[in-house]
Protein backbone atom coordinates (compact mmCIF):
# COMPACT_ATOMS: atom_id res chain seq x y z
CA UNK A 1 0.00 0.00 0.00
CA UNK A 2 1.41 3.78 -1.05
CA UNK A 3 1.87 6.26 2.02
CA UNK A 4 -0.16 9.04 1.42
CA UNK A 5 1.02 10.98 4.93
CA UNK A 6 3.93 12.54 2.83
CA UNK A 7 1.90 13.97 -0.12
CA UNK A 8 0.02 15.52 2.07
CA UNK A 9 1.83 17.33 5.22
CA UNK A 10 2.44 20.10 3.31
CA UNK A 11 -0.29 22.02 3.30
CA UNK A 12 -1.94 26.14 3.26
CA UNK A 13 -5.14 24.57 4.88
CA UNK A 14 -6.87 27.63 7.05
CA UNK A 15 -5.95 27.14 11.09
CA UNK A 16 -8.90 25.66 12.91
CA UNK A 17 -9.51 26.31 16.72
CA UNK A 18 -11.42 24.05 18.35
CA UNK A 19 -14.61 24.83 19.57
CA UNK A 20 -16.76 22.81 22.50
CA UNK A 21 -16.30 19.21 22.91
CA UNK A 22 -19.75 17.61 22.18
CA UNK A 23 -18.61 14.29 20.71
CA UNK A 24 -16.67 11.40 21.50
CA UNK A 25 -15.85 9.12 18.22
CA UNK A 26 -14.36 5.79 19.23
CA UNK A 27 -12.67 3.19 16.85
CA UNK A 28 -13.29 -0.15 18.21
CA UNK A 29 -10.80 -1.85 15.59
CA UNK A 30 -10.12 -2.48 12.43
CA UNK A 31 -11.84 -5.67 12.38
CA UNK A 32 -14.80 -6.01 9.90
CA UNK A 33 -16.44 -8.49 8.18
CA UNK A 34 -16.17 -6.51 4.72
CA UNK A 35 -13.27 -4.82 2.68
CA UNK A 36 -14.62 -2.06 0.91
CA UNK A 37 -12.12 0.16 -1.75
CA UNK A 38 -13.69 3.19 -0.80
CA UNK A 39 -12.43 2.35 3.54
CA UNK A 40 -10.40 5.35 4.46
CA UNK A 41 -9.75 2.61 7.44
CA UNK A 42 -8.07 -0.36 5.89
CA UNK A 43 -10.83 -2.48 7.44
CA UNK A 44 -11.17 -6.06 6.67
CA UNK A 45 -11.62 -9.47 7.96
CA UNK A 46 -7.41 -10.21 8.65
CA UNK A 47 -7.64 -6.78 10.88
CA UNK A 48 -6.82 -7.69 14.50
CA UNK A 49 -6.39 -4.55 16.17
CA UNK A 50 -9.45 -4.74 18.55
CA UNK A 51 -10.05 -1.98 21.74
CA UNK A 52 -9.70 -4.33 24.85
CA UNK A 53 -11.89 -4.25 28.47
CA UNK A 54 -8.85 -1.67 30.11
CA UNK A 55 -9.34 0.95 26.92
CA UNK A 56 -13.16 0.46 26.97
CA UNK A 57 -13.34 1.28 30.51
CA UNK A 58 -10.99 4.77 30.11
CA UNK A 59 -13.38 5.61 28.00
CA UNK A 60 -16.31 4.93 30.29
CA UNK A 61 -14.15 6.81 32.92
CA UNK A 62 -14.06 9.53 30.74
CA UNK A 63 -17.64 9.86 29.74
CA UNK A 64 -18.30 10.64 33.58
CA UNK A 65 -15.15 13.21 33.67
CA UNK A 66 -16.99 15.33 30.56
CA UNK A 67 -19.34 16.74 29.07
CA UNK A 68 -19.56 14.71 26.43
CA UNK A 69 -23.13 14.45 24.63
CA UNK A 70 -22.75 11.83 22.23
CA UNK A 71 -20.52 8.55 22.02
CA UNK A 72 -19.87 7.89 18.14
CA UNK A 73 -19.10 4.04 17.57
CA UNK A 74 -17.12 2.97 14.68
CA UNK A 75 -14.50 0.55 13.40
CA UNK A 76 -14.63 -1.49 11.22
CA UNK A 77 -17.53 -2.55 12.01
CA UNK A 78 -17.82 -1.89 15.81
CA UNK A 79 -20.49 -4.08 16.94
CA UNK A 80 -17.65 -6.94 16.37
CA UNK A 81 -16.07 -5.94 19.35
CA UNK A 82 -16.97 -7.61 22.05
CA UNK A 83 -17.52 -4.63 24.45
CA UNK A 84 -19.58 -2.74 22.27
CA UNK A 85 -22.73 -3.39 23.87
CA UNK A 86 -20.87 -2.76 27.23
CA UNK A 87 -20.52 0.86 26.06
CA UNK A 88 -23.79 1.51 24.55
CA UNK A 89 -25.43 0.52 28.32
CA UNK A 90 -22.62 2.54 29.61
CA UNK A 91 -23.76 5.75 27.38
CA UNK A 92 -27.31 5.29 27.17
CA UNK A 93 -27.73 4.90 31.46
CA UNK A 94 -25.86 8.59 31.29
CA UNK A 95 -28.62 9.54 29.33
CA UNK A 96 -26.16 10.07 25.99
CA UNK A 97 -26.73 10.03 22.70
CA UNK A 98 -25.55 7.18 21.12
CA UNK A 99 -24.53 6.45 17.22
CA UNK A 100 -23.57 2.83 15.41
CA UNK A 101 -21.68 3.21 12.51
CA UNK A 102 -23.35 0.00 11.11
CA UNK A 103 -21.83 -1.51 7.55
CA UNK A 104 -25.70 -3.32 7.81
CA UNK A 105 -24.06 -6.55 6.77
CA UNK A 106 -22.54 -7.14 9.84
CA UNK A 107 -26.38 -7.49 11.23
CA UNK A 108 -26.07 -11.40 9.75
CA UNK A 109 -22.84 -12.44 10.68
CA UNK A 110 -22.12 -15.15 13.07
CA UNK A 111 -23.45 -13.81 17.17
CA UNK A 112 -25.13 -10.86 16.13
CA UNK A 113 -28.22 -12.29 15.25
CA UNK A 114 -29.91 -9.94 18.04
CA UNK A 115 -28.11 -6.80 17.61
CA UNK A 116 -30.17 -5.20 15.89
CA UNK A 117 -33.03 -5.99 18.52
CA UNK A 118 -30.29 -4.84 21.35
CA UNK A 119 -29.77 -1.10 19.07
CA UNK A 120 -33.79 -0.98 19.40
CA UNK A 121 -34.34 -1.30 22.69
CA UNK A 122 -31.74 1.46 23.69
CA UNK A 123 -32.58 3.55 20.94
CA UNK A 124 -28.95 4.06 19.48
CA UNK A 125 -28.73 5.84 16.24
CA UNK A 126 -27.66 3.95 12.95
CA UNK A 127 -25.18 5.90 10.58
CA UNK A 128 -25.50 2.61 7.57
CA UNK A 129 -23.16 2.79 4.76
CA UNK A 130 -25.35 2.14 1.70
CA UNK A 131 -22.57 3.96 -0.59
CA UNK A 132 -25.22 3.98 -3.99
CA UNK A 133 -29.34 2.50 -4.18
CA UNK A 134 -28.44 0.58 -6.91
CA UNK A 135 -27.04 -3.10 -6.81
CA UNK A 136 -24.25 -3.16 -9.19
CA UNK A 137 -22.56 -0.29 -8.37
CA UNK A 138 -23.02 -1.03 -4.48
CA UNK A 139 -22.13 -4.92 -5.20
CA UNK A 140 -18.93 -3.12 -7.43
CA UNK A 141 -17.90 -1.30 -4.37
CA UNK A 142 -18.52 -3.67 -1.36
CA UNK A 143 -18.46 -6.96 -2.68
CA UNK A 144 -20.77 -9.63 -4.47
CA UNK A 145 -23.94 -10.09 -2.97
CA UNK A 146 -23.67 -6.88 -0.40
CA UNK A 147 -26.21 -4.46 -1.74
CA UNK A 148 -28.61 -7.68 -1.37
CA UNK A 149 -28.03 -8.36 2.23
CA UNK A 150 -28.01 -4.59 3.11
CA UNK A 151 -31.15 -4.04 1.52
CA UNK A 152 -32.78 -7.38 4.58
CA UNK A 153 -31.11 -5.29 7.03
CA UNK A 154 -32.79 -2.22 6.50
CA UNK A 155 -36.16 -4.42 6.19
CA UNK A 156 -34.95 -5.59 9.83
CA UNK A 157 -34.13 -2.18 11.04
CA UNK A 158 -37.45 -0.90 9.79
CA UNK A 159 -39.45 -3.45 11.37
CA UNK A 160 -38.10 -2.44 14.44
CA UNK A 161 -39.15 1.27 13.77
CA UNK A 162 -35.80 2.21 12.59
CA UNK A 163 -36.29 5.24 9.94
CA UNK A 164 -40.21 5.49 10.75
CA UNK A 165 -41.77 8.76 11.87
CA UNK A 166 -43.22 9.14 15.33
CA UNK A 167 -40.12 6.13 16.29
CA UNK A 168 -37.55 8.10 18.03
CA UNK A 169 -35.44 5.43 16.31
CA UNK A 170 -33.06 7.02 13.28
CA UNK A 171 -31.62 5.31 10.55
CA UNK A 172 -29.27 7.24 8.65
CA UNK A 173 -27.67 6.12 4.93
CA UNK A 174 -24.06 6.97 4.17
CA UNK A 175 -23.41 7.48 0.38
CA UNK A 176 -19.80 7.54 -0.50
CA UNK A 177 -18.82 8.31 -4.39
CA UNK A 178 -17.88 5.59 -6.67
CA UNK A 179 -14.51 7.40 -7.64
CA UNK A 180 -12.14 10.64 -7.24
CA UNK A 181 -15.59 13.10 -7.50
CA UNK A 182 -17.45 15.07 -5.41
CA UNK A 183 -20.75 14.22 -4.12
CA UNK A 184 -23.75 15.30 -5.66
CA UNK A 185 -25.99 17.99 -3.35
CA UNK A 186 -26.86 16.07 -0.54
CA UNK A 187 -31.33 16.92 -0.72
CA UNK A 188 -31.77 15.89 -4.34
CA UNK A 189 -29.97 12.56 -3.82
CA UNK A 190 -31.71 11.98 -0.73
CA UNK A 191 -34.94 12.09 -2.92
CA UNK A 192 -33.67 9.63 -5.38
CA UNK A 193 -32.63 7.19 -2.67
CA UNK A 194 -35.96 7.73 -0.53
CA UNK A 195 -37.99 7.02 -4.05
CA UNK A 196 -36.20 3.77 -5.35
CA UNK A 197 -35.61 2.41 -1.89
CA UNK A 198 -39.05 2.72 -1.21
CA UNK A 199 -40.61 1.56 -4.45
CA UNK A 200 -38.30 -1.16 -4.82
CA UNK A 201 -37.59 -2.78 -1.71
CA UNK A 202 -40.37 -0.69 0.67
CA UNK A 203 -37.59 0.52 2.36
CA UNK A 204 -37.30 3.63 4.94
CA UNK A 205 -34.98 5.99 6.20
CA UNK A 206 -34.53 9.47 8.22
CA UNK A 207 -31.56 11.09 5.81
CA UNK A 208 -29.36 10.51 3.80
CA UNK A 209 -25.78 11.97 4.51
CA UNK A 210 -23.02 12.25 1.83
CA UNK A 211 -19.27 11.87 2.62
CA UNK A 212 -16.21 13.06 0.00
CA UNK A 213 -13.46 9.75 -0.25
CA UNK A 214 -10.58 11.20 1.95
CA UNK A 215 -6.88 10.91 -0.25
CA UNK A 216 -5.99 8.03 3.00
CA UNK A 217 -5.17 4.55 3.30
CA UNK A 218 -6.72 2.21 1.15
CA UNK A 219 -8.87 4.85 -1.50
CA UNK A 220 -5.33 6.78 -1.39
CA UNK A 221 -3.28 4.08 -2.18
CA UNK A 222 -5.44 3.20 -5.05
CA UNK A 223 -5.44 7.24 -6.67
CA UNK A 224 -1.54 6.80 -6.35
CA UNK A 225 -1.92 3.63 -8.03
CA UNK A 226 -3.88 5.01 -10.99
CA UNK A 227 -1.97 8.45 -11.26
CA UNK A 228 -5.26 10.05 -9.77
CA UNK A 229 -3.84 11.21 -6.41
CA UNK A 230 -2.49 14.81 -7.58
CA UNK A 231 -5.91 15.56 -9.73
CA UNK A 232 -7.77 14.47 -6.92
CA UNK A 233 -6.46 16.89 -4.51
CA UNK A 234 -6.14 19.95 -6.95
CA UNK A 235 -9.98 18.95 -7.03
CA UNK A 236 -10.51 19.36 -3.45
CA UNK A 237 -8.56 22.32 -3.07
CA UNK A 238 -9.98 23.94 -5.95
CA UNK A 239 -13.88 23.14 -4.40
CA UNK A 240 -12.67 24.61 -1.10
CA UNK A 241 -14.79 27.01 0.59
CA UNK A 242 -14.68 28.82 3.56
CA UNK A 243 -17.95 29.18 4.94
CA UNK A 244 -17.45 25.51 5.82
CA UNK A 245 -14.74 25.73 8.04
CA UNK A 246 -17.44 26.98 11.15
CA UNK A 247 -18.82 23.34 10.74
CA UNK A 248 -16.43 21.18 10.21
CA UNK A 249 -16.64 17.63 12.43
CA UNK A 250 -12.96 18.17 14.13
CA UNK A 251 -14.21 21.60 15.79
CA UNK A 252 -16.61 19.72 18.30
CA UNK A 253 -15.35 15.91 18.05
CA UNK A 254 -12.14 14.08 19.11
CA UNK A 255 -11.27 10.55 17.75
CA UNK A 256 -10.35 7.41 19.85
CA UNK A 257 -8.37 4.48 18.19
CA UNK A 258 -8.62 1.04 20.11
CA UNK A 259 -5.76 1.89 21.75
CA UNK A 260 -7.13 4.70 23.61
CA UNK A 261 -5.10 7.17 21.82
CA UNK A 262 -6.87 10.26 20.90
CA UNK A 263 -6.70 12.15 17.78
CA UNK A 264 -8.73 15.07 16.30
CA UNK A 265 -10.63 13.31 13.64
CA UNK A 266 -10.85 9.44 12.61
CA UNK A 267 -8.83 10.60 9.09
CA UNK A 268 -5.86 12.03 10.89
CA UNK A 269 -5.91 9.01 13.61
CA UNK A 270 -5.60 7.06 10.07
CA UNK A 271 -2.58 9.17 9.47
CA UNK A 272 -1.15 8.87 12.72
CA UNK A 273 -1.48 12.44 13.20
CA UNK A 274 -2.39 12.82 16.86
CA UNK A 275 -4.26 15.42 18.71
CA UNK A 276 -1.81 17.66 20.30
CA UNK A 277 -1.56 20.11 23.54
CA UNK A 278 1.71 22.07 24.69
CA UNK A 279 4.49 19.82 23.76
CA UNK A 280 2.89 16.33 24.37
CA UNK A 281 3.55 14.57 21.72
CA UNK A 282 0.77 11.58 21.98
CA UNK A 283 -2.12 11.91 24.76
CA UNK A 284 -4.31 8.67 25.93
CA UNK A 285 -8.20 8.79 26.75
CA UNK A 286 -7.11 8.41 30.54
CA UNK A 287 -4.38 11.38 30.52
CA UNK A 288 -7.83 13.79 28.65
CA UNK A 289 -9.55 14.18 31.91
CA UNK A 290 -9.74 17.68 33.08
CA UNK A 291 -8.43 19.36 30.04
CA UNK A 292 -9.90 22.12 28.21
CA UNK A 293 -9.37 21.44 24.52
CA UNK A 294 -11.53 24.50 23.16
CA UNK A 295 -9.24 26.67 21.30
CA UNK A 296 -6.64 24.48 20.78
CA UNK A 297 -5.11 24.44 17.26
CA UNK A 298 -6.71 21.03 15.48
CA UNK A 299 -3.98 19.15 13.39
CA UNK A 300 -4.42 19.97 9.44
CA UNK A 301 -3.08 18.46 6.64
CA UNK A 302 -3.81 18.71 2.68
CA UNK A 303 -6.66 15.89 3.29
CA UNK A 304 -8.94 18.45 5.11
CA UNK A 305 -9.79 19.81 2.21
CA UNK A 306 -11.84 17.04 1.95
CA UNK A 307 -14.37 18.14 4.07
CA UNK A 308 -14.81 21.72 3.28
CA UNK A 309 -14.40 20.75 -0.66
CA UNK A 310 -18.24 22.01 -2.19
CA UNK A 311 -21.24 21.51 -0.24
CA UNK A 312 -18.61 20.10 2.07
CA UNK A 313 -18.39 16.35 4.34
CA UNK A 314 -18.24 15.80 7.74
CA UNK A 315 -19.37 12.20 9.76
CA UNK A 316 -22.57 14.12 9.73
CA UNK A 317 -22.89 14.11 6.20
CA UNK A 318 -23.10 17.53 4.02
CA UNK A 319 -22.06 21.15 5.95
CA UNK A 320 -24.29 23.31 4.25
Amino acid sequence: MHATLPLLSETDFPPLPRAHLQTLQVNLGYRCNQSCLHCHVNAGPGRTEVMGRATASAVIDFLDASSIETLDLTGGAPELNPHFRALVEAARSRDLGVIDRCNLTVLFEEGQQDTARFLAEHAVKVVASLPCYLEDNVDAQRGDGVFGTSIAALRLLNTLGYGRAGSGLELDLVYNPQGATLPPPQQALEADYRRHLGDEYGVVFSRLLTLANMPIMRFGSTLVSRGEFNDYLRLLREAHRDENLAAVMCRSLISIDWQGYVYDCDFNQMLDLPLQIDERPRLHISELRGENLEGCRVRVAQHCYGCTAGQGSSCGGALE
